[in-house]
Protein backbone atom coordinates (compact mmCIF):
# COMPACT_ATOMS: atom_id res chain seq x y z
CA UNK A 1 0.00 0.00 0.00
CA UNK A 2 2.80 2.37 0.90
CA UNK A 3 4.49 1.55 -2.37
CA UNK A 4 1.37 2.46 -4.31
CA UNK A 5 1.04 5.81 -2.49
CA UNK A 6 4.72 6.56 -3.10
CA UNK A 7 4.34 5.76 -6.80
CA UNK A 8 1.34 8.03 -7.13
CA UNK A 9 3.13 10.87 -5.35
CA UNK A 10 6.14 10.50 -7.63
CA UNK A 11 3.93 10.59 -10.73
CA UNK A 12 2.20 13.74 -9.52
CA UNK A 13 5.50 15.50 -8.91
CA UNK A 14 6.75 14.57 -12.38
CA UNK A 15 3.52 15.84 -13.96
CA UNK A 16 3.74 19.12 -12.06
CA UNK A 17 7.38 19.59 -13.08
CA UNK A 18 6.52 19.00 -16.75
CA UNK A 19 3.65 21.45 -16.52
CA UNK A 20 5.96 24.12 -15.14
CA UNK A 21 8.45 23.47 -17.95
CA UNK A 22 5.70 23.72 -20.61
CA UNK A 23 4.51 26.98 -19.09
CA UNK A 24 8.05 28.41 -19.13
CA UNK A 25 8.46 27.32 -22.75
CA UNK A 26 5.21 28.99 -23.79
CA UNK A 27 6.16 32.14 -21.92
CA UNK A 28 9.58 32.17 -23.62
CA UNK A 29 8.03 31.73 -27.06
CA UNK A 30 5.62 34.61 -26.38
CA UNK A 31 8.50 36.86 -25.44
CA UNK A 32 10.36 35.93 -28.67
CA UNK A 33 7.27 36.60 -30.74
CA UNK A 34 6.82 40.07 -29.25
CA UNK A 35 10.48 40.91 -29.93
CA UNK A 36 10.14 40.06 -33.65
CA UNK A 37 7.12 42.36 -33.97
CA UNK A 38 9.06 45.15 -32.36
CA UNK A 39 11.94 44.55 -34.73
CA UNK A 40 9.60 44.66 -37.77
CA UNK A 41 8.08 47.90 -36.56
CA UNK A 42 11.55 49.33 -35.99
CA UNK A 43 12.55 48.39 -39.55
CA UNK A 44 9.43 50.02 -40.94
CA UNK A 45 10.17 53.19 -39.01
CA UNK A 46 13.73 53.27 -40.32
CA UNK A 47 12.56 52.67 -43.88
CA UNK A 48 10.02 55.48 -43.45
CA UNK A 49 12.80 57.81 -42.30
CA UNK A 50 14.94 56.79 -45.25
CA UNK A 51 12.06 57.46 -47.64
CA UNK A 52 11.68 60.95 -46.23
CA UNK A 53 15.38 61.55 -46.91
CA UNK A 54 14.90 60.18 -50.43
CA UNK A 55 12.05 62.59 -51.09
CA UNK A 56 14.24 65.50 -50.05
CA UNK A 57 17.04 64.26 -52.31
CA UNK A 58 14.60 63.77 -55.17
CA UNK A 59 13.61 67.43 -54.95
CA UNK A 60 17.27 68.40 -55.23
CA UNK A 61 17.75 66.03 -58.16
CA UNK A 62 14.73 67.42 -60.00
CA UNK A 63 16.31 70.89 -59.95
CA UNK A 64 18.80 69.66 -62.56
CA UNK A 65 16.08 69.58 -65.17
CA UNK A 66 18.38 69.51 -68.19
CA UNK A 67 19.93 66.16 -67.29
CA UNK A 68 16.90 64.55 -65.68
CA UNK A 69 14.62 65.45 -68.61
CA UNK A 70 17.17 64.11 -71.08
CA UNK A 71 17.35 60.85 -69.15
CA UNK A 72 13.57 60.68 -68.95
CA UNK A 73 13.33 61.19 -72.72
CA UNK A 74 15.84 58.40 -73.22
CA UNK A 75 13.79 56.00 -71.07
CA UNK A 76 10.62 57.06 -72.88
CA UNK A 77 12.19 56.29 -76.26
CA UNK A 78 13.25 52.85 -75.02
CA UNK A 79 9.76 52.18 -73.73
CA UNK A 80 8.20 53.30 -77.01
CA UNK A 81 10.56 51.07 -78.99
CA UNK A 82 9.80 48.11 -76.70
CA UNK A 83 6.06 48.64 -77.09
CA UNK A 84 6.47 48.90 -80.85
CA UNK A 85 8.29 45.57 -80.98
CA UNK A 86 5.49 43.91 -79.00
CA UNK A 87 2.90 45.44 -81.31
CA UNK A 88 4.76 44.21 -84.39
CA UNK A 89 4.93 40.70 -82.97
CA UNK A 90 1.21 40.79 -82.23
CA UNK A 91 0.48 42.13 -85.74
CA UNK A 92 2.49 39.31 -87.32
CA UNK A 93 0.60 36.77 -85.23
CA UNK A 94 -2.81 38.23 -86.12
CA UNK A 95 -1.93 38.38 -89.83
CA UNK A 96 -1.03 34.71 -89.83
CA UNK A 97 -3.59 33.22 -87.45
CA UNK A 98 -6.22 35.90 -86.78
CA UNK A 99 -9.52 35.00 -88.39
CA UNK A 100 -12.32 36.22 -86.12
CA UNK A 101 -13.94 39.63 -86.43
CA UNK A 102 -12.59 40.79 -83.05
CA UNK A 103 -9.06 39.79 -84.06
CA UNK A 104 -9.36 41.71 -87.33
CA UNK A 105 -10.56 44.78 -85.45
CA UNK A 106 -7.64 44.37 -83.07
CA UNK A 107 -5.31 44.08 -86.08
CA UNK A 108 -6.59 47.36 -87.57
CA UNK A 109 -6.21 49.11 -84.22
CA UNK A 110 -2.68 47.77 -83.76
CA UNK A 111 -1.64 48.88 -87.27
CA UNK A 112 -2.87 52.40 -86.52
CA UNK A 113 -1.06 52.36 -83.19
CA UNK A 114 2.10 51.10 -84.91
CA UNK A 115 2.10 54.11 -87.25
CA UNK A 116 1.72 56.50 -84.32
CA UNK A 117 4.54 54.88 -82.35
CA UNK A 118 6.75 54.76 -85.46
CA UNK A 119 6.31 58.52 -85.92
CA UNK A 120 7.20 59.04 -82.26
CA UNK A 121 10.34 56.96 -82.66
CA UNK A 122 11.34 59.11 -85.66
CA UNK A 123 11.11 62.14 -83.41
CA UNK A 124 13.03 60.39 -80.63
CA UNK A 125 15.55 58.56 -82.81
CA UNK A 126 18.37 60.79 -81.61
CA UNK A 127 17.49 60.00 -77.99
CA UNK A 128 17.19 56.21 -78.09
CA UNK A 129 20.72 55.70 -79.42
CA UNK A 130 22.40 56.86 -76.22
CA UNK A 131 21.32 58.95 -73.22
CA UNK A 132 22.44 62.59 -73.05
CA UNK A 133 23.75 62.52 -76.64
CA UNK A 134 23.04 66.21 -77.19
CA UNK A 135 24.23 67.30 -73.76
CA UNK A 136 27.49 65.37 -74.07
CA UNK A 137 28.23 66.77 -77.51
CA UNK A 138 29.96 70.18 -77.37
CA UNK A 139 28.84 73.05 -79.58
CA UNK A 140 29.63 72.48 -83.21
CA UNK A 141 32.53 74.57 -84.48
CA UNK A 142 31.66 75.82 -87.94
CA UNK A 143 34.18 76.51 -90.63
CA UNK A 144 36.73 78.86 -89.13
CA UNK A 145 36.82 82.04 -91.25
CA UNK A 146 40.14 83.18 -92.62
CA UNK A 147 40.91 86.75 -91.59
CA UNK A 148 42.07 88.53 -94.74
CA UNK A 149 40.99 92.16 -94.22
CA UNK A 150 40.40 94.65 -91.38
CA UNK A 151 36.67 93.95 -91.33
CA UNK A 152 37.41 90.31 -90.46
CA UNK A 153 39.22 91.42 -87.29
CA UNK A 154 35.88 91.96 -85.60
CA UNK A 155 34.76 88.58 -86.90
CA UNK A 156 37.84 86.94 -85.35
CA UNK A 157 37.32 88.65 -81.99
CA UNK A 158 33.64 87.68 -82.03
CA UNK A 159 34.60 84.09 -82.87
CA UNK A 160 36.97 83.86 -79.90
CA UNK A 161 34.31 85.30 -77.61
CA UNK A 162 31.75 82.79 -78.92
CA UNK A 163 34.15 79.86 -78.45
CA UNK A 164 34.89 80.91 -74.86
CA UNK A 165 31.17 81.21 -74.13
CA UNK A 166 30.46 77.77 -75.60
CA UNK A 167 33.28 76.19 -73.60
CA UNK A 168 32.09 77.86 -70.38
CA UNK A 169 28.59 76.50 -71.01
CA UNK A 170 30.03 73.01 -71.57
CA UNK A 171 32.04 73.17 -68.32
CA UNK A 172 28.94 74.42 -66.51
CA UNK A 173 27.08 71.40 -67.88
CA UNK A 174 29.84 69.14 -66.53
CA UNK A 175 29.62 70.72 -63.07
CA UNK A 176 25.84 70.29 -63.03
CA UNK A 177 26.29 66.62 -63.91
CA UNK A 178 28.91 66.19 -61.16
CA UNK A 179 26.59 67.69 -58.56
CA UNK A 180 23.74 65.53 -59.82
CA UNK A 181 25.81 62.33 -59.56
CA UNK A 182 26.76 63.22 -56.00
CA UNK A 183 23.05 63.43 -55.12
CA UNK A 184 22.31 60.13 -56.88
CA UNK A 185 25.16 58.44 -55.01
CA UNK A 186 23.74 59.62 -51.70
CA UNK A 187 20.39 58.30 -52.86
CA UNK A 188 21.89 54.91 -53.68
CA UNK A 189 23.55 54.68 -50.27
CA UNK A 190 20.16 55.19 -48.64
CA UNK A 191 18.71 52.49 -50.89
CA UNK A 192 21.48 50.14 -49.75
CA UNK A 193 20.37 50.75 -46.17
CA UNK A 194 16.78 50.09 -47.20
CA UNK A 195 17.85 46.91 -49.02
CA UNK A 196 19.44 45.59 -45.81
CA UNK A 197 16.19 46.19 -43.92
CA UNK A 198 13.84 45.09 -46.72
CA UNK A 199 13.46 41.35 -46.02
CA UNK A 200 10.38 41.12 -48.24
CA UNK A 201 12.16 42.67 -51.26
CA UNK A 202 9.48 45.32 -51.70
CA UNK A 203 11.99 47.92 -52.89
CA UNK A 204 14.08 45.66 -55.10
CA UNK A 205 12.76 47.20 -58.34
CA UNK A 206 13.44 50.77 -57.22
CA UNK A 207 16.91 49.83 -55.98
CA UNK A 208 17.76 48.21 -59.32
CA UNK A 209 16.45 51.27 -61.22
CA UNK A 210 18.57 53.66 -59.14
CA UNK A 211 21.70 51.54 -59.59
CA UNK A 212 21.26 51.57 -63.37
CA UNK A 213 20.59 55.30 -63.28
CA UNK A 214 23.81 55.91 -61.35
CA UNK A 215 25.81 53.77 -63.77
CA UNK A 216 24.48 55.69 -66.78
CA UNK A 217 25.13 59.08 -65.22
CA UNK A 218 28.67 58.05 -64.19
CA UNK A 219 29.33 56.87 -67.73
CA UNK A 220 28.08 60.22 -69.00
CA UNK A 221 30.42 62.02 -66.57
CA UNK A 222 33.42 60.01 -67.81
CA UNK A 223 32.46 60.87 -71.40
CA UNK A 224 31.98 64.58 -70.76
CA UNK A 225 35.28 64.76 -68.84
CA UNK A 226 37.28 63.25 -71.70
CA UNK A 227 35.37 65.29 -74.29
CA UNK A 228 35.95 68.51 -72.35
CA UNK A 229 39.73 67.98 -72.40
CA UNK A 230 39.79 67.28 -76.14
CA UNK A 231 37.38 70.15 -76.82
CA UNK A 232 39.52 72.55 -74.80
CA UNK A 233 42.67 71.60 -76.72
CA UNK A 234 40.88 72.09 -80.01
CA UNK A 235 39.59 75.50 -78.94
CA UNK A 236 43.08 76.53 -77.85
CA UNK A 237 44.44 75.73 -81.30
CA UNK A 238 41.63 77.64 -83.03
CA UNK A 239 42.05 80.66 -80.74
CA UNK A 240 45.82 80.62 -81.23
CA UNK A 241 45.50 80.62 -85.03
CA UNK A 242 42.77 83.27 -84.96
CA UNK A 243 44.82 85.54 -82.69
CA UNK A 244 47.81 85.20 -85.05
CA UNK A 245 45.65 86.17 -88.05
CA UNK A 246 44.15 89.10 -86.16
CA UNK A 247 47.61 90.33 -85.15
CA UNK A 248 48.81 89.97 -88.75
CA UNK A 249 45.88 92.03 -90.05
CA UNK A 250 46.39 94.71 -87.39
CA UNK A 251 50.09 94.90 -88.29
CA UNK A 252 49.15 95.09 -91.97
CA UNK A 253 46.56 97.77 -91.29
CA UNK A 254 49.07 99.84 -89.32
CA UNK A 255 51.56 99.63 -92.22
CA UNK A 256 48.91 100.67 -94.72
CA UNK A 257 47.86 103.51 -92.43
CA UNK A 258 51.43 104.73 -92.25
CA UNK A 259 51.76 104.58 -96.05
CA UNK A 260 48.48 106.48 -96.54
CA UNK A 261 49.54 109.05 -93.95
CA UNK A 262 52.83 109.57 -95.81
CA UNK A 263 50.90 109.97 -99.08
CA UNK A 264 48.62 112.58 -97.50
CA UNK A 265 51.62 114.46 -96.10
CA UNK A 266 53.36 114.43 -99.48
CA UNK A 267 50.29 115.72 -101.30
CA UNK A 268 49.67 118.29 -98.57
CA UNK A 269 53.20 119.60 -99.04
CA UNK A 270 52.66 119.50 -102.78
CA UNK A 271 49.57 121.68 -102.36
CA UNK A 272 51.57 124.15 -100.31
CA UNK A 273 54.19 124.32 -103.06
CA UNK A 274 51.51 124.81 -105.73
CA UNK A 275 49.88 127.51 -103.66
CA UNK A 276 53.22 129.28 -103.26
CA UNK A 277 54.34 129.20 -106.89
CA UNK A 278 51.03 129.38 -108.83
CA UNK A 279 49.44 132.77 -108.48
CA UNK A 280 46.69 132.41 -111.06
CA UNK A 281 43.48 131.42 -109.33
CA UNK A 282 42.09 129.28 -112.16
CA UNK A 283 45.33 127.38 -112.62
CA UNK A 284 45.65 126.95 -108.86
CA UNK A 285 42.06 125.60 -108.69
CA UNK A 286 42.72 123.12 -111.50
CA UNK A 287 46.04 122.03 -109.99
CA UNK A 288 44.43 121.62 -106.60
CA UNK A 289 41.63 119.48 -108.09
CA UNK A 290 44.17 117.31 -109.94
CA UNK A 291 46.24 116.82 -106.78
CA UNK A 292 43.16 115.93 -104.74
CA UNK A 293 41.90 113.48 -107.39
CA UNK A 294 45.34 111.88 -107.68
CA UNK A 295 45.63 111.63 -103.93
CA UNK A 296 42.24 109.90 -103.52
CA UNK A 297 42.91 107.61 -106.51
CA UNK A 298 46.30 106.60 -105.13
CA UNK A 299 44.82 105.81 -101.71
CA UNK A 300 42.08 103.69 -103.32
CA UNK A 301 44.68 101.82 -105.40
CA UNK A 302 46.78 101.15 -102.30
CA UNK A 303 43.77 99.66 -100.55
CA UNK A 304 42.71 97.64 -103.56
CA UNK A 305 46.14 96.17 -104.24
CA UNK A 306 46.54 95.24 -100.58
CA UNK A 307 43.20 93.54 -100.10
CA UNK A 308 42.21 92.23 -103.52
CA UNK A 309 43.93 88.95 -104.29
CA UNK A 310 43.00 88.95 -107.97
CA UNK A 311 43.60 92.24 -109.81
CA UNK A 312 40.89 91.31 -112.31
CA UNK A 313 38.38 92.11 -109.57
CA UNK A 314 39.58 95.70 -109.70
CA UNK A 315 38.98 95.87 -113.44
CA UNK A 316 35.46 94.48 -112.98
CA UNK A 317 34.65 96.98 -110.25
CA UNK A 318 35.99 99.88 -112.29
CA UNK A 319 33.99 98.65 -115.29
CA UNK A 320 30.74 98.67 -113.37
CA UNK A 321 31.55 102.03 -111.88
CA UNK A 322 32.07 103.65 -115.27
CA UNK A 323 30.06 106.76 -116.00
CA UNK A 324 28.30 105.35 -119.06
CA UNK A 325 26.76 102.44 -117.20
CA UNK A 326 25.87 104.68 -114.28
CA UNK A 327 23.98 107.10 -116.54
CA UNK A 328 22.27 104.37 -118.55
CA UNK A 329 21.07 102.54 -115.45
CA UNK A 330 20.38 105.60 -113.31
CA UNK A 331 16.78 104.66 -112.52
CA UNK A 332 17.74 101.10 -111.64
CA UNK A 333 20.50 102.23 -109.33
CA UNK A 334 18.18 104.79 -107.74
CA UNK A 335 15.51 102.11 -107.22
CA UNK A 336 18.04 99.80 -105.59
CA UNK A 337 19.17 102.64 -103.37
CA UNK A 338 15.52 103.42 -102.59
CA UNK A 339 15.00 99.76 -101.65
CA UNK A 340 17.91 100.02 -99.22
CA UNK A 341 16.41 103.20 -97.74
CA UNK A 342 13.00 101.51 -97.35
CA UNK A 343 14.39 98.30 -95.87
CA UNK A 344 16.95 99.86 -93.55
CA UNK A 345 14.90 102.92 -92.62
CA UNK A 346 11.72 100.92 -92.02
CA UNK A 347 9.43 103.68 -93.27
CA UNK A 348 7.30 101.24 -95.30
CA UNK A 349 6.55 97.57 -94.62
CA UNK A 350 4.54 94.91 -96.40
CA UNK A 351 0.91 95.23 -95.30
CA UNK A 352 1.06 99.00 -94.68
CA UNK A 353 -1.58 101.26 -96.21
CA UNK A 354 0.08 104.09 -98.12
CA UNK A 355 -0.85 106.93 -100.45
CA UNK A 356 1.27 107.80 -103.47
CA UNK A 357 0.91 111.05 -105.41
CA UNK A 358 1.74 110.54 -109.09
CA UNK A 359 1.08 112.95 -111.92
CA UNK A 360 -1.57 114.84 -109.99
CA UNK A 361 -3.43 111.68 -108.97
CA UNK A 362 -3.61 110.08 -105.51
CA UNK A 363 -3.48 106.31 -105.17
CA UNK A 364 -4.27 104.64 -101.84
CA UNK A 365 -3.76 100.94 -101.23
CA UNK A 366 -2.03 98.19 -99.28
CA UNK A 367 1.60 97.20 -99.87
CA UNK A 368 1.70 93.61 -101.18
CA UNK A 369 5.42 93.32 -101.86
CA UNK A 370 8.64 95.33 -101.74
CA UNK A 371 11.11 93.99 -104.30
CA UNK A 372 14.54 95.27 -105.27
CA UNK A 373 13.10 97.65 -107.87
CA UNK A 374 9.47 98.39 -107.00
CA UNK A 375 6.64 98.41 -104.49
CA UNK A 376 3.54 96.39 -105.42
CA UNK A 377 0.36 98.10 -104.25
CA UNK A 378 -3.24 96.79 -104.18
CA UNK A 379 -5.58 99.74 -104.65
CA UNK A 380 -8.59 99.83 -102.29
CA UNK A 381 -11.91 101.68 -102.31
CA UNK A 382 -11.16 104.90 -100.47
CA UNK A 383 -12.36 108.49 -100.51
CA UNK A 384 -9.64 109.28 -103.03
CA UNK A 385 -10.81 106.56 -105.43
CA UNK A 386 -14.44 107.68 -105.04
CA UNK A 387 -13.87 111.40 -105.60
CA UNK A 388 -10.88 111.47 -107.92
CA UNK A 389 -9.81 108.36 -109.79
CA UNK A 390 -13.22 106.60 -109.86
CA UNK A 391 -11.32 103.30 -110.04
CA UNK A 392 -10.26 100.73 -107.45
CA UNK A 393 -8.84 97.22 -107.21
CA UNK A 394 -5.91 97.83 -109.53
CA UNK A 395 -2.41 96.46 -108.90
CA UNK A 396 -0.06 99.44 -108.83
CA UNK A 397 3.70 99.16 -109.35
CA UNK A 398 5.58 102.01 -107.67
CA UNK A 399 9.33 102.33 -108.46
CA UNK A 400 11.44 102.44 -105.31
CA UNK A 401 13.12 105.66 -106.44
CA UNK A 402 9.81 107.45 -105.80
CA UNK A 403 10.80 107.68 -102.14
CA UNK A 404 13.22 110.43 -103.24
CA UNK A 405 11.00 112.27 -105.77
CA UNK A 406 7.34 111.70 -104.86
CA UNK A 407 5.09 112.18 -101.89
CA UNK A 408 4.44 108.84 -100.15
CA UNK A 409 2.25 108.90 -97.03
CA UNK A 410 2.06 105.88 -94.72
CA UNK A 411 -1.30 105.54 -92.93
CA UNK A 412 -0.16 102.59 -90.75
CA UNK A 413 3.46 103.30 -89.88
CA UNK A 414 4.96 101.36 -86.98
CA UNK A 415 2.25 100.35 -84.49
CA UNK A 416 -0.19 103.09 -85.56
CA UNK A 417 -3.21 101.57 -87.33
CA UNK A 418 -5.71 104.44 -87.13
CA UNK A 419 -6.16 107.78 -88.90
CA UNK A 420 -8.20 110.94 -88.39
CA UNK A 421 -11.26 111.28 -90.61
CA UNK A 422 -13.64 114.23 -90.78
CA UNK A 423 -17.25 114.89 -91.75
CA UNK A 424 -18.50 118.40 -92.55
CA UNK A 425 -22.24 119.24 -92.42
CA UNK A 426 -23.54 122.79 -92.94
CA UNK A 427 -26.49 124.15 -90.97
CA UNK A 428 -28.35 127.40 -91.43
CA UNK A 429 -27.31 130.57 -89.62
CA UNK A 430 -30.44 130.59 -87.49
CA UNK A 431 -29.89 126.98 -86.26
CA UNK A 432 -28.74 126.17 -82.73
CA UNK A 433 -25.09 125.57 -83.63
CA UNK A 434 -24.05 124.80 -80.04
CA UNK A 435 -26.54 121.97 -79.82
CA UNK A 436 -25.42 120.75 -83.26
CA UNK A 437 -21.78 120.66 -82.14
CA UNK A 438 -22.75 118.81 -78.95
CA UNK A 439 -24.71 116.20 -80.91
CA UNK A 440 -21.82 115.68 -83.33
CA UNK A 441 -19.36 115.24 -80.48
CA UNK A 442 -21.55 112.69 -78.70
CA UNK A 443 -22.12 110.67 -81.88
CA UNK A 444 -18.45 110.62 -82.91
CA UNK A 445 -17.37 109.78 -79.36
CA UNK A 446 -19.82 106.88 -79.24
CA UNK A 447 -18.79 105.24 -82.52
CA UNK A 448 -15.04 105.92 -82.37
CA UNK A 449 -14.42 105.01 -78.72
CA UNK A 450 -12.68 101.72 -79.53
CA UNK A 451 -10.32 103.37 -81.99
CA UNK A 452 -9.65 106.19 -79.52
CA UNK A 453 -8.47 103.74 -76.85
CA UNK A 454 -6.34 101.81 -79.34
CA UNK A 455 -4.70 104.99 -80.65
CA UNK A 456 -3.89 106.19 -77.14
CA UNK A 457 -1.92 102.99 -76.49
CA UNK A 458 -0.23 103.15 -79.90
CA UNK A 459 0.88 106.75 -79.39
CA UNK A 460 2.37 105.86 -76.00
CA UNK A 461 4.50 103.24 -77.75
CA UNK A 462 5.57 105.72 -80.42
CA UNK A 463 6.91 108.09 -77.75
CA UNK A 464 10.00 105.88 -77.57
CA UNK A 465 10.79 106.62 -81.23
CA UNK A 466 9.42 110.06 -81.98
CA UNK A 467 8.81 113.38 -80.29
CA UNK A 468 5.03 113.74 -80.01
CA UNK A 469 3.69 117.16 -79.06
CA UNK A 470 -0.06 116.63 -79.32
CA UNK A 471 -1.39 113.24 -78.31
CA UNK A 472 -5.05 114.20 -77.89
CA UNK A 473 -7.11 111.33 -79.30
CA UNK A 474 -10.63 112.43 -78.35
CA UNK A 475 -13.04 113.45 -81.16
CA UNK A 476 -12.90 117.13 -82.10
CA UNK A 477 -15.70 119.30 -83.43
CA UNK A 478 -15.15 122.69 -85.10
CA UNK A 479 -17.50 125.29 -86.52
CA UNK A 480 -16.76 127.58 -89.46
CA UNK A 481 -18.74 130.32 -91.16
CA UNK A 482 -19.47 129.47 -94.78
CA UNK A 483 -21.44 131.41 -97.42
CA UNK A 484 -24.44 129.07 -97.06
CA UNK A 485 -24.39 128.67 -93.25
CA UNK A 486 -22.29 127.31 -90.40
CA UNK A 487 -20.13 124.30 -91.26
CA UNK A 488 -19.85 121.75 -88.40
CA UNK A 489 -16.66 119.70 -88.90
CA UNK A 490 -16.47 116.49 -86.83
CA UNK A 491 -13.10 114.74 -86.63
CA UNK A 492 -12.61 111.29 -85.11
CA UNK A 493 -10.20 108.34 -85.20
CA UNK A 494 -11.04 105.33 -87.33
CA UNK A 495 -9.49 102.18 -88.76
CA UNK A 496 -6.98 103.11 -91.47
CA UNK A 497 -8.12 100.15 -93.57
CA UNK A 498 -11.86 100.88 -93.37
CA UNK A 499 -12.44 104.62 -93.10
CA UNK A 500 -15.52 104.68 -95.33
CA UNK A 501 -17.51 102.25 -93.16
CA UNK A 502 -17.41 104.41 -90.04
CA UNK A 503 -17.81 107.60 -92.09
CA UNK A 504 -21.05 106.24 -93.55
CA UNK A 505 -22.42 105.26 -90.12
CA UNK A 506 -21.56 108.54 -88.41
CA UNK A 507 -22.87 110.65 -91.33
CA UNK A 508 -26.31 109.06 -91.24
CA UNK A 509 -26.46 109.26 -87.45
CA UNK A 510 -25.67 113.00 -87.50
CA UNK A 511 -28.31 113.68 -90.17
CA UNK A 512 -30.93 111.73 -88.19
CA UNK A 513 -30.00 113.59 -85.01
CA UNK A 514 -30.27 116.99 -86.75
CA UNK A 515 -33.61 116.11 -88.34
CA UNK A 516 -35.06 115.25 -84.92
CA UNK A 517 -34.31 118.76 -83.61
CA UNK A 518 -36.67 121.61 -84.37
CA UNK A 519 -34.02 124.30 -83.97
CA UNK A 520 -31.44 122.72 -86.30
CA UNK A 521 -31.82 122.93 -90.05
CA UNK A 522 -29.39 121.43 -92.54
CA UNK A 523 -28.35 124.10 -95.03
CA UNK A 524 -27.96 123.93 -98.76
CA UNK A 525 -27.48 126.62 -101.40
CA UNK A 526 -30.47 129.00 -101.07
CA UNK A 527 -31.43 132.56 -102.00
CA UNK A 528 -33.53 135.11 -100.11
CA UNK A 529 -35.45 137.93 -101.82
CA UNK A 530 -36.33 140.90 -99.63
CA UNK A 531 -39.44 142.81 -100.96
CA UNK A 532 -39.79 146.33 -99.48
CA UNK A 533 -43.14 148.12 -99.10
CA UNK A 534 -43.82 150.66 -101.88
CA UNK A 535 -46.85 152.62 -103.19
CA UNK A 536 -47.87 151.89 -106.78
CA UNK A 537 -48.10 154.82 -109.14
CA UNK A 538 -51.67 155.98 -109.96
CA UNK A 539 -52.92 155.21 -113.42
CA UNK A 540 -53.51 158.30 -115.68
CA UNK A 541 -57.11 159.39 -116.31
CA UNK A 542 -58.72 159.41 -119.73
CA UNK A 543 -58.24 163.17 -119.97
CA UNK A 544 -54.53 162.80 -119.43
CA UNK A 545 -54.20 160.32 -122.22
CA UNK A 546 -53.24 162.05 -125.43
Amino acid sequence: MNKIVLLLLTSYLLFAQNAVKDENTISSKTEIKLTEQEEDQLKKNKISDYKAELRALEKEINKEQVWTKSYSSYLTSLEVRENLEKIKDRIDYLKKKGSSVSEKDELDALISKEKILASQIEKLKEKDSAPFSKLLTPSNIDVIPTITNPFDILTGISLIKTLNTDFDDYIKRKKELTDLIELIRRENKIYEEIEALDTKKEYAKEIDYKKKQLERFETALDTISVTADVYQQRLEIIKLNTNKEVEAQIYRLVNIGIVILVVFVIFFLLKLVVKKYITDNERFYMANKIITFTNVTLVILILFFNYIENVSYLVTILGFASAGIAIAMKDWFMSILGWLVIVIGGSIHVGDRIRVDMDGMKYVGDVMDISLLRITLLEDITLASIRESRRAGRIMFIPNNYVFTRMIANYTHSSLKTVWDGIAITITFDSNHKKAMHLCKEITKKYSKGYTDITRKQLNKLRNQYSLKNTNVEPRVFSFIEPNGISIDSWYLTNAYATLTLRSVISTEIIDAFNREDDITIAYPTQKINIENFEPRSMPSELEIV
